[in-house]
């Protein structure tokens, strides 16, 4: 079988596709010129924050300060506490306790700029969402806690124009702004996360090392293409033109686990996405994901996530703030 070797940075966009952001809430915020609000940890979400006007110190759970300033943008990707102030020594006041005025079926809006200020001194967006990153989810777990972008600056070409589209459309507040954010957020926030993969997750996923591999990277991007295929070592050897032992060598020395561990944990990340987020039969999803029966692919399920996929269709709400 020959192949030629895709380029890391197309695997990486095309692992990205099925990447989404998926809101629970969102907030346009606007501040007068002192502001603490706090923002609690929230397990197994993400939270995202635009500064369209003004400054803002982040202060992270660690006691880490960040300075933004406008065109800024923040991915806290493991729902981490977290404070955005006018200040250090400003008191912050958590923002679930602030009257919010609904604009939307999602959003709301957050006003504390004194009746004394014509114009407010800050405008954010923020949204708090489960990150999903499809096939690459495993790498949520090796994501810092802030990753930050300035929409500004040259690092991240393409930005700028989103960025100045999510800047019109927090100020002015238009009918069906916040259905225009949410998609914006999706394609920023997927910038955000390409980045950080293409400079090596900061050393610390294998997964990233795999896809830089000219062989490995055959056999990974035929898998995630479809996971529900009869996979086998010697199937997945073969697509990277190597023998059975030297590819399950390879795959584990660079992966850090075996081959076939790696297609099982896969489809289940898969699986708890779809029964979470697409409300699909447990039936269905077993179907998708090559299984010959449900009570095979539930088993797998629950050796693999420690619970059944019945509880986890059942716990759907648990997305919810």
């Amino acid at each position: 079988m020959s192949h030629a070797p895709p380029q890391p940075s197309h695997l990486i966009s095309e692992l990205l596709t099925g990447m989404r952001l998926r809101g629970v809430q969102y907030r346009r915020i606007q501040t007068g010129p002192t502001f603490g609000l706090g923002f609690p940890p929230k397990p197994g979400h993400a939270y995202f924050h635009y500064l369209a006007v003004g400054t803002a110190i982040l202060r992270g759970a660690d006691g880490s300060q960040h300075l933004l300033s406008a065109g800024d943008i923040v991915l806290l990707p493991h729902g981490e506490g977290h404070a955005l102030l006018s200040g250090e020594d400003h008191p912050v006041q958590c923002l679930d306790t602030i009257d919010a005025a609904p604009l939307g079926d999602t959003v709301s809006g957050v006003d504390t700029c004194p009746s004394t200020h014509a114009v407010p001194s800050a405008v954010l967006f923020h949204g708090c969402m489960v990150v999903d990153l499809g096939g690459m989810q495993g790498l949520s777990k090796v994501m810092p806690a802030v990753m930050l972008a300035d929409g500004n600056g040259t690092r991240f070409p393409g930005l700028l124009p989103m960025v100045d589209a999510m800047k019109r459309e927090v100020c002015s507040g238009r009918i069906g702004f916040a259905g225009i954010l949410a998609r914006l957020a999706d394609a920023v926030a997927a910038m955000i996360v390409r980045d950080w993969i293409e400079r090596g997750c900061d050393g610390a996923s294998g997964l990233v090392m795999a896809l830089r591999d000219p062989r490995l990277s055959l056999s990974l991007l035929a898998l995630h293409r479809d996971p529900g295929r009869d996979w086998t070592v010697d199937a997945l050897a073969a697509e990277s033109n190597l023998s059975r032992s030297v590819f399950a060598d390879r795959f584990q020395t660079v992966i850090g686990t075996a081959p076939l561990r790696y297609v099982t944990e896969l489809r289940m990340q898969l699986a708890s996405q779809w029964l979470t987020h697409q409300s699909l039969s447990i039936e269905v999803v077993a179907e998708r994901l090559g299984y010959a029966s449900q009570a095979a692919f539930s088993r797998a399920y629950k050796r693999v996530m420690g619970h059944s996929p019945g509880a986890t269709r059942r716990g759907r709400a648990w997305a919810s703030p």
